[in-house]
């Protein structure tokens, strides 16, 4: 007889279910400017503590402290405020949207709005960017048309992608941002393989990557690291962990054991967490990588530990699976708060001022709608031509495709 336990297996539990009070107080949550900022030729190994540790820069007076302050001009702090800030208008008329049956679902990224502003400030234009359906912000801070967005969500007649992708799976190559596919791992392996492609010709352009915190869970994350790892890939991989991947908490995708950018270290990566919710955290992180891929030193894992605030998705309702003040509790509080309390701190910004700007904001989606509605929407109104379903397959239409065409022409 063996005198020995019985086996059992875990199964991890998120800390809180609806209905529970929320206690955030199990976060190891170091103080703001603690965190040393080493040279870009740093080994992966030398960056064990950052992987373990969170880089933060604004601390509880508002004040940016410490060697990861990017130490930005008060132009760049208004302009990363007001893309944040326009983000958030967007996203919350397009979720109305969709409760208006214009549109079949969305999905906001309200909490999240620093990750995508503060990184597309960093990386050039023509950088090439592999994001998630939560980094809208890269277009709206790059200034991408409102209304362009707003057709492909509602996928009308003037959608720039004629009806074939789902609604915020944006595309545009002119400002830097790949296709979004709705299976995220491959964001990484193609964000990899991109870069790959640049250095081998010998461009300038690098690439960023992102996935959620689930996503780290898939093949096609390690196969990233892998090759970026061997290759020395100019690309930053982004781990956006906002806790929850659709209604999985982060624990389901091994969160709860050891910090998701630690991860890199075994692909002899260096490996940063970073505040999420802290604009200036996040710049300076990306600022250090990017320096890092164009140097050659190869790719940075970027873990940005940040909260989703709303659900997966219009079709998602969180309050089935974490309580419902859950949000409110989140100890980093909300990005676009922070940056604006830190510019009121310095001098240069007033309560006054956030409000005209909020309403400015609101006034030019609210434009930007009323201009896209006229295309039509998922409801009512025009959608494209159902001749366009020819166009962009090949770069050189074959016989075969042109006489279907011609006999689609023919029907018309």
């Amino acid at each position: 007889m063996k005198n020995s336990p019985a086996l059992s297996l875990r199964i991890p539990e998120p800390r809180f279910r609806p209905g529970d009070t929320v206690d955030f107080s199990n976060l190891n949550i170091p103080e703001a400017g603690v965190a040393p900022r080493p040279p870009i030729d740093v080994s992966a190994k030398e960056t064990r503590d950052l992987a373990y540790g969170l880089i933060r820069v604004l601390d509880k007076e508002d004040r940016a402290v410490g060697a990861w302050d990017p130490k930005l001009d008060i132009a760049m702090l208004k302009r990363g405020l007001e893309a944040m800030m326009l983000t958030r208008a967007y996203d919350d008329r397009m979720y109305r949207a969709q409760r208006q049956g214009k549109t079949s679902f969305y999905m906001k990224c309200t909490g999240e709005e620093a990750v995508a502003v503060a990184q597309s400030m960093v990386l050039h234009r023509d950088d090439m960017c592999f994001p998630t359906y939560r980094q809208q912000g890269i277009l709206i801070a790059r200034g991408y048309p409102l209304v362009d967005m707003m057709n492909q969500v509602y996928s009308n007649a003037a959608d720039p992608m004629k009806g074939r992708q789902l609604p915020v799976m944006y595309s545009s190559k002119d400002y830097g941002f790949f296709s979004i596919s709705g299976n995220l791992g491959t964001q990484f392996s193609q964000a990899v393989g991109w870069a790959m492609g640049s250095a081998y010709k010998g461009d300038d352009k690098i690439a960023a990557g992102y996935i959620g915190d689930g996503s780290t869970a898939e093949g096609d994350f390690h196969h990233a690291l892998t090759f970026a790892s061997v290759y020395r890939a100019p690309v930053i991989l982004n781990i956006v962990n906002n806790q929850w991947a659709i209604s999985s908490f982060h624990g389901i995708a091994g969160g709860e054991d050891a910090p998701f950018a630690s991860r890199a270290i075994g692909y002899n990566l260096p490996g940063l967490r970073v505040d999420g919710n802290d604009f200036l955290a996040v710049y300076a992180a990306t600022q250090w990588a990017a320096e890092r891929a164009r140097a050659n030193l190869g790719a940075t894992v970027i873990e940005l530990f940040t909260y989703r605030a709303e659900g997966h998705s219009t079709s998602d309702d969180p309050a089935r699976y974490r309580p419902a003040e859950e949000a409110k509790g989140w100890p980093l509080g909300d990005p676009i708060e922070r940056l604006n309390r830190h510019l009121i701190a310095l001098g240069v910004w007033s309560d006054a001022e956030q409000d005209a700007l909020h309403k400015e904001v609101v006034e030019e989606v609210r434009a930007a709608a009323k201009e896209a509605e006229k295309n039509g929407t998922l409801s009512e109104g025009k959608r494209p031509s159902v001749e366009t379903m020819f166009d962009d397959v090949y770069k050189e239409q074959p016989w075969h495709i042109r006489r279907q065409a011609e006999e689609l022409a023919a029907l018309s």
